[in-house]
Formats: structure tokens, sequence, C-alpha cells
């Protein structure tokens, strides 16, 4: 099964959150990109992070982000 594109931007939101940090969340703003508006959206939906704009990953998120960031440090290695 391939990501669709969808996943991937929403993939890429993930990887934005700063896990060592639990009270950092993310801001996305009004004119980013449509795609992570889009995205921010799908993931609240998801009950992932708790604003439609961002905001703080829920403990689902959480741990959807690490899978994500670990996913990504693992492509990204030489």
């Amino acid at each position: 099964m391939k990501f669709d594109q969808d996943t991937i931007d929403e993939i890429n939101i993930l990887i934005q959150f700063d896990l060592s940090n639990t009270e950092q969340g993310i801001k996305i703003h009004h004119d980013a990109p449509s795609t992570a508006i889009a995205a921010a959206q799908r993931l609240f939906n998801k009950k992932l992070i708790d604003q439609v704009d961002g905001g703080y990953l829920t403990s689902i998120g959480r741990t959807s982000a690490e899978h994500a960031q670990s996913l990504s440090s693992l492509l990204s290695s030489s």
C-alpha cells in the first residue's frame, strides 16, 4: 500500500512537533499552504491534535508523531 498525498501531508505535520517538550505545540497559520491547513484539519478530525490549526498532540497523536518521526529518521539516515 502506498501513502497517498494526504497521508504524506499529515505525516509532514506530525514530524514538526518537538517530542522532547510536551508544552510546545505548533501553529498552522491561515496563510500556510492549503495542503498543510487541510492536513491539520484531518489530524484534528482524527483526534491526533487538539486544535484545528495545530495546537498540541493528543495522547494518540503523540504516539503517531513518535512513529512518524522514527520513520523519517530511518529513511533519512545514510
